[in-house]
């Protein structure tokens, strides 16, 4: 079905007039999140990674970056559940990223403090999260297919089934792999006519607009804005991130961009560099510019003293990531699934 064959997405998206609130919570008051709030917000996302089992932790900066960007309306997209001591034991926020233009998007993100659950806590965010989403679908005026979506690790069972009751279904499985650094790296050529060169600030704009053509055709993936690009970057290793250019025309071909999680180090007992972002644009494909490129971070990361390489990948992906990367000697240690309503 195409755009054209569906409703007007204000008729689809089906918005509430007013907000569910979760006024069933006993020892809860209800206000939204400030950027004030990131310290005991990181506090209460730890509680939950750690009771959830997470191999991962979010640090303080990249909760911090998520009150970043222009297009987020805090006051009206997020809540914080405040117990009588001021302690923060439940959030709930909606994003809908400003740059989507194949399928608009409402992203649902929320926890409840390991604690206090059981309490029908959750339930009452999800649902609010779901009207939210459905308003700011309405809102975009973007009368195209439409999604709402929440992401979860496998293993957080409770959120599993919250998301599941609430009426959401699998659409997506995603992969965390990863390879060892201690045994014999890829020894792959860099294609002829082409040059890897260290990511540099005069080249981020050419690599997201590479970056745009490269994904168009991938599952899930919308254009970013210049500033939804720029935000999300605490992590970023600009030493590790690379950039393949064209000898003849200077044009960007592929990219790799890092991350340093080096608060992940003591949770997972090892030191790791991540791929964050990896992508070649057609007219390019076909070269084995994206192993090339593997190769080139693996070395970095090694060099560097890091013990794995690791990265995230849509396990349904059609251009055939997963088993490039099992090729190159990585394999999954952790898995996740986005969760949606479809509109």
């Amino acid at each position: 079905m195409t755009a054209t064959d569906l409703a007007p997405i204000a008729e689809r998206a089906a918005a509430p007039a007013e907000l569910p609130m979760p006024t069933r919570t006993p020892g809860l008051d209800w206000r939204p999140l400030t950027r004030e709030d990131v310290p005991a917000l990181t506090r209460l996302v730890t509680a939950v990674e750690e009771a959830d089992g997470a191999p991962y932790r979010m640090s303080q900066e990249e909760i911090d970056e998520e009150f970043d960007g222009a297009w987020k309306d805090h006051a009206r997209d997020t809540l914080a559940g405040v117990d009588a001591d001021g302690v923060i034991r439940a959030y709930a926020r909606v994003n809908q990223p400003p740059g989507d233009a194949r399928v608009v998007r409402a992203f649902l993100d929320g926890a409840v403090d390991p604690q206090w659950r059981g309490r029908g806590i959750g339930r009452q965010l999800l649902a609010w999260e779901e009207a939210r989403g459905r308003q700011l679908l309405a809102a975009s005026g973007k009368d195209l297919p439409a999604r709402l979506a929440a992401f979860t690790d496998d293993n957080a069972e409770a959120t599993v089934r919250l998301l599941r009751a609430g009426g959401f279904t699998p659409a997506r499985y995603y992969a965390e792999m990863r390879r060892p650094l201690d045994v014999e790296l890829p020894a792959i050529d860099v294609p002829a006519g082409l040059s890897i060169v260290p990511w540099r600030p005069d080249l981020d704009e050419q690599v997201r607009l590479a970056h745009n053509e490269a994904f168009a055709d991938h599952w899930g993936s919308e254009p970013r804005t210049a500033e939804d690009w720029s935000q999300g970057r605490s992590m970023f290793a600009p030493t590790w991130s690379f950039v393949a250019v064209d000898d003849a025309t200077g044009e960007v071909a592929g990219y790799l961009m890092s991350g340093r999680f080096e608060h992940d180090w003591p949770v997972i007992g090892y030191k790791a560099g991540y791929t964050d972002l990896l992508g070649v644009r057609r007219a390019w494909r076909g070269r084995r510019l994206a192993p090339a490129l593997l190769a080139t971070v693996m070395a970095a990361y090694r060099a560097d003293g890091m013990d794995m390489a690791e990265l995230g990948v849509d396990t349904a992906n059609q251009s055939g990531a997963h088993r490039l990367y099992e090729g190159l000697g990585y394999a999954v240690f952790h898995s996740s699934t986005l969760f949606s309503i479809e509109l």
